[in-house]
């Protein structure tokens, strides 16, 4: 069980609100998200991953000091071979392609098509 970071009691990791402090620990309106709070007189911005690779809209940065979206900078990403990335052939590939953009390929085959008979008329 986690502690609450102003009283240091034994809380619950459901525990919207610590019971015994009244801090908040989940972002308002979202009861499943962990709100980040800085430490002291420090921002959060300071070591959060989307602050130095400049991606953050936080209205707040770069003085946040609370956040739902922090990430610790300092913390190792996924390593590329862990995430699954399933290796197609160019024919599983263009099914696929073919699948996910119907309209496309139907007016592709009637521009097909029109091409086909204008060149049978001409000749």
């Amino acid at each position: 069980m986690p502690n609450c970071p102003r009283c240091h009691q034994s809380i619950s990791n459901r525990e919207i609100t610590c019971p015994h402090c009244g801090m908040i620990l989940k972002a308002y309106g979202h009861p499943g998200i962990t709100l980040h709070r800085a430490v002291e007189q420090e921002y959060l911005c300071q070591t959060c991953l989307y602050h130095v690779d400049d991606t953050c809209t936080f209205p707040q940065r770069p003085y946040a000091k609370e956040c739902t979206l922090y990430t610790d900078k300092d913390q190792s990403p996924l390593e590329p071979e862990s995430i699954y990335l399933p290796r197609r052939t160019l024919l599983q590939a263009a099914k696929l392609w073919c699948q996910r953009h119907p309209a496309v390929v139907g007016l592709l085959g009637l521009l097909a098509v029109s091409v086909l008979f204008t060149l049978l008329s001409n000749s």
